[in-house]
């Protein structure tokens, strides 16, 4: 595949690009830029940690899982490229001189390039900033306060990037299709080809299970599949849509599931992995689908020039099986707006970055003091994520109470017989996922149930 894009300032065109090489891989092994480590080799670790700029701004995105033509028409700034060019140092780096904040320097330089894109963005978040980068010696305390130090000082100039234009795609088999009726052409004559979108799944197909993907169609540069739309009846979510630009839309309308969002992955994760991928990969423990099925939401697929639509809890059939036809693809998802009753609970053993246990989420409409409506849908309970049928009927028509609750939370031993992992055992998933119930109604009582403060 061709692509141009800039490194560091400079424009680079490249003929001929393998469609799974990655960007760390080519930044030190062709242009000796050895700054960008490799750790993990997964994007768990943020020691590849890279700034990309596109017409959506800068972002911090992991090189070890960012393949090559995903760079078409983008900026990309790697550590050597955060001093300006004539050598003098970011504020950022500058601080971590100061408050002696490397130690052991293999973290340091993904450290620098998330701190540098922060302070571009004006995020004084440090804490979620900096999740995604992983510090083996511990030096989290003076790294936070080199973040801070640098609050309130300008942005070096060197550091705004402009994206040059991309490169046309006319290299077949693979593809980087402009827009969702090129990928429905592209697909319907591929049926069994790959999707990229972040590729934050994908990426580690081929660098941990070394892969061939076959041809490959590369989606970020499909806009009219992007982006959230609200209106007075719904909420319009395109499938490439990043988990940080849905957590942010989610913010006002669904806090609670922004505030699941908060804690998938890291930043550089959510700002590649797309919600049309979260779903379509069909994982039983992937977040997304559980607090969008409590919201009813509605899964809309192309093939060729066909559409049609189902009920997302629909769209899972079993273990690694989805009702997706080859050719098919997630185009949008629509829920209905509503009056804010979602709750979700994530449960893992690190709050950041980590995957879930079980992931509960749920809406009850109660009116008058009875249950109207209820939606529970839990991910790491079975095969596939799936509504808790069965506690649900026990709370239809009820007077919403301890007791029924209680009931409610029995029913769910009839709903599920999940199995045991390294995550957790069968017994642990029920009794917590029983527990997500009565959380809910204590919070919706007005009770603090926050398993975050500790009050005396």
């Amino acid at each position: 595949m061709n692509i141009t894009f800039r490194l560091n300032g400079e424009t680079v065109a490249l003929t001929n690009v393998a469609p799974t090489q990655t960007l760390l891989d080519w930044l030190r092994e062709e242009r000796g830029l050895t700054g960008t480590k490799e750790g993990c080799n997964e994007g768990d670790c943020g020691a590849c940690t890279v700034m990309i700029t596109d017409d959506t701004g800068a972002q911090t995105l992991n090189a070890c899982i960012l393949f090559m033509p995903q760079l078409n028409g983008r900026a990309v700034r790697t550590v050597e490229g955060i001093s300006a060019p004539d050598g003098s140092l970011h504020p950022v780096q500058e601080a971590m001189i100061t408050h002696h904040g490397s130690q052991c320097g293999f973290c340091t330089p993904g450290f620098v390039v998330s701190m540098a894109a922060a302070h571009l963005n004006g995020r004084r978040d440090h804490d979620t900033e900096l999740a995604g980068n992983l510090c083996r010696c511990t030096g989290y305390a003076p790294i936070i306060r080199a973040a801070d130090a640098t609050a309130h000082s300008p942005v070096p100039e060197h550091m705004h990037d402009q994206a040059p234009a991309a490169c046309p795609q006319t290299v077949a088999p693979h593809a980087q299709p402009e827009n969702s009726d090129e990928l429905a052409a592209w697909y319907a004559e591929n049926p069994d080809g790959t999707l990229v979108a972040g590729a934050t799944d994908v990426g580690l197909w081929v660098t941990k299970g070394f892969r061939d993907l076959g041809p490959v169609a590369f989606l970020n540069r499909c806009s009219d599949l992007r982006g959230v739309t609200v209106n007075d009846d719904q909420v319009e979510i395109g499938a490439t849509t990043t988990l940080s630009e849905l957590e942010a839309a989610m913010e006002p309308l669904h806090p609670s599931f922004a505030a699941m969002i908060r804690r998938y992955g890291s930043v550089q994760v959510r700002n590649a992995a797309t919600i049309g991928g979260n779903i379509a990969n069909g994982s039983p423990i992937g977040d997304g689908p559980p607090a969008l099925i409590a919201l009813g939401a509605t899964l809309h697929l192309r093939n060729g020039s066909e559409r049609r639509s189902l009920a997302l809890e629909d769209f899972f059939l079993d273990y690694g099986k989805q009702d997706r036809a080859p050719g098919a693809f997630v185009e949008r998802i629509t829920i209905p707006r509503q009056t804010d009753r979602l709750r979700c609970y994530k449960l893992s053993k690190r709050f950041d970055q980590d995957i879930s246990a079980v992931c509960g989420c749920l809406s009850v409409r109660v009116e008058d003091g009875l249950v109207r409506e209820a939606r529970i849908a839990f991910g790491g309970m079975a095969g596939v994520p799936a509504r808790a049928a069965k506690a649900e009927a026990v709370l239809l028509g009820a007077r919403w109470t301890e007791e029924t609750v209680q009931a409610a939370m029995t029913a769910v031993a009839d709903d599920f017989t999940p199995l045991s992992d390294m995550r957790a055992s069968a017994g642990y998933r029920l009794e917590t996922a029983q527990n997500m119930l009565l959380r809910y109604w204590l919070e919706d009582s007005g009770s603090l149930a926050s398993v975050l403060e500790v009050r005396s």
